[in-house]
């Protein structure tokens, strides 16, 4: 049984309410059959103009509360829960569906501000990112293929501490999402002082940090990418590492490299790439590529269902 295969059937031993706010395309609507059909998860499908107007009422009052020292009036608040996102966020706050998926239509940066607005950044974590279940068919790296890179879709260049805290988020999901142990990586050009430069520094820092905050937690670094995921090369780069070369999650020094790394293997490996998934907020969530495939948006519905259990 493959990793997206797993994904599904780990999201249907709970029913979860998840909200589609994007109604208007055709992929989501075909993609809410499939979820119903395979008993995935209960949709909630809607679009501008499909708004219940007392909720709407209720969500924009709450919204303002959440809000009002950042200087929005009611009337900016109510504005907002005219979108059918902001009303997807809301509503999950709210209790009323557990998670929401949006972006086959939308923008990152849209979803993003819509979830973390609503949603509030978990405390624990204090910074919102986003990551790839990649899934690489045939593969002898990973968890039989399965991967998770971070950040790719959030944040553009991580601080030391921010950069520590995208890790720990992420070995969180890895377990929760697909029930194995996180074996994080934090990847550089460089191995253990193979080369210098500013991030490296970086990334040592959050290696200390990540080590300080989770003293459990299965990470190394810094790592080129080759001696993080295959065995043959760690014990010929850096024997001594806790990961053996064995890695699953990928943590990206910065945006670029994590949204240019998700797209090469995608495209190049053909893999399958679950996301983005945002991670660190008070409820789940997740982001969509504007080229997603109906399929695409029946796994982050599952993962949101897994993850809201």
């Amino acid at each position: 049984m493959d990793i997206v295969t797993k994904i599904r059937a780990r999201a249907k031993v709970k029913l979860k309410i998840i909200a589609l706010p994007e109604i208007e395309d055709t992929r989501v609507r075909e993609a809410a059959k499939i979820i119903e059909k395979e008993g995935i998860a209960k949709v909630l499908l809607f679009g501008r103009g499909m708004l219940d107007k007392v909720k709407q009422e209720e969500y924009a009052r709450k919204f303002y509360e959440l809000r009002k020292s950042k200087g929005i009036s009611l009337d900016d608040a109510r504005k907002a829960l005219d979108d059918p996102l902001y009303y997807a966020a809301m509503m999950t706050r709210n209790g009323d569906s557990d998670g929401f998926v949006a972006g086959a239509s939308h923008i990152t940066p849209d979803v993003a501000r819509a979830a973390i607005h609503c949603l509030g950044v978990d405390e624990r974590i204090s910074i919102a990112s986003s990551c790839f279940i990649m899934y690489v068919p045939d593969s002898p790296y990973g968890e039989e293929g399965a991967f998770i890179f971070a950040d790719c879709g959030i944040v553009p260049d991580p601080n030391p501490r921010q950069l520590a805290y995208i890790a720990i988020s992420n070995a969180e999901l890895t377990q929760r999402v697909l029930g194995i142990t996180p074996k994080v990586a934090l990847l550089s050009y460089s191995t253990k002082g193979s080369a210098k430069g500013r991030g490296i520094d970086k990334t040592l820092e959050a290696l200390a940090l990540a080590r300080q905050m989770q003293p459990g937690l299965l990470i190394d670094g810094e790592l080129q990418v080759d001696a993080a995921i295959v065995p043959e090369v760690a014990e010929i780069k850096y024997p001594n590492s806790l990961l053996k070369g064995e890695a699953n999650v990928l943590i990206f020094p910065n945006l670029e490299a994590g949204n240019i790394g998700y797209k090469l293997v995608q495209r190049l490996a053909k893999a399958r790439a679950i996301g983005p998934i945002i991670v660190g907020l008070n409820k789940p969530c997740c982001d969509l590529s504007r080229g997603c495939l109906t399929e695409d948006i029946v796994d982050c519905v599952a993962v949101t269902a897994i993850r809201a259990q």
